[in-house]
């Protein structure tokens, strides 16, 4: 039987999420490929992946997929590393480019804007360099590392998942483990589902953590303190059922917005029916 595929992000906040596949047996009963969370789903719908760690939305974009349960990177406060970051404040913002690499991070700000901040902007991608950004865009949007390393002081900024649990008294849910159904043959979906919690729970160990913090100091250009405190505080590794309840409420605006299609039933491995979005 082959090794199942992991399509991953190498990200500071999936740092806990792989802590036994880097550093524990299960490294050797996968095979693991790192690229962006945007590229996870994509890998998931061609089937060079058999599981990846994907946005939110590309759940709804992607057939036949069951989550991981209990997993998530998700938010109960201000999440640190999900910024729009603007040379203007909120209501002059007109153009907004906007780093692509995670679906989910793109639709929530559409949401926001539509739904409560104003409609009419436009939009564009480019690549996550702040500066570059702003020369012909009123503002742009930073995901994962980038946005821990910009100079908040400088520019008006605004963390989405603070937005979001502002504005609607719910969790926001960045991103969660998606398996093919496809695949689902070809494990035991106790045995993955154990094993993929396990690496969060080791990962999220305090010593553990401590190790986490020495390596990715230096590479973002931050504290130990402060990756420890962002990993603990910023992101919340629960899909828990409040977790739950705002990822259905995300749909919902997402697809009243016209931002994306409506969500498919979530469908989680172990349980024997899906639960409805």
């Amino acid at each position: 039987m082959r090794r199942l595929r992991i399509s991953a992000i190498s990200y500071l906040n999936t740092a806990p999420l792989l802590w036994d596949f880097e550093h524990g047996p299960a490294g050797s009963e996968f095979e693991i490929a790192y690229t962006v969370p945007s590229q996870c789903a994509s890998n998931l719908a061609a089937g060079t992946a058999d599981i990846g760690i994907i946005p939110a939305a590309a759940y709804t974009m992607i057939p036949e997929l069951a989550v991981i349960p209990g997993i998530a990177i998700a938010s109960r406060r201000a999440v640190r590393s999900i910024l729009l970051v603007s040379k203007v404040p909120l209501d002059e913002i007109r153009r907004v480019a906007m780093d692509t690499s995670s679906l989910t991070s793109v639709a929530l700000l559409k949401v926001l804007f539509e739904k409560w901040w104003g409609g009419g902007r436009v939009f564009c991608s480019m690549p996550p360099d702040i500066d570059r950004m702003l020369e012909n865009n009123d503002a742009g949007l930073l995901i994962g590392d980038p946005a821990l390393q910009v100079d908040r002081a400088r520019y008006e900024t605004y963390d989405l998942a603070e937005e979001w649990i502002r504005l609607t008294g719910r969790p926001f849910v960045f991103a969660f483990w998606a398996v093919r159904e496809a695949a689902m043959d070809e494990a035991a979906e106790a045995s993955l589902v154990k094993v993929f919690q396990a690496s969060r729970d080791h990962g999220l160990e305090p010593h553990n953590l401590r190790r986490i913090a020495v390596e990715w100091a230096p590479r973002l250009g931050i504290t130990g303190a402060e990756v420890t405190s962002y990993l603990t505080r910023n992101i919340h590794y629960d899909l828990d059922a409040e977790c739950v309840e705002g990822l259905r409420l995300f749909y919902r605006c997402a697809t009243e917005c016209k931002v994306l299609s409506a969500a498919p039933q979530l469908r989680f491995l172990r349980m024997r029916k899906p639960v409805a979005v």
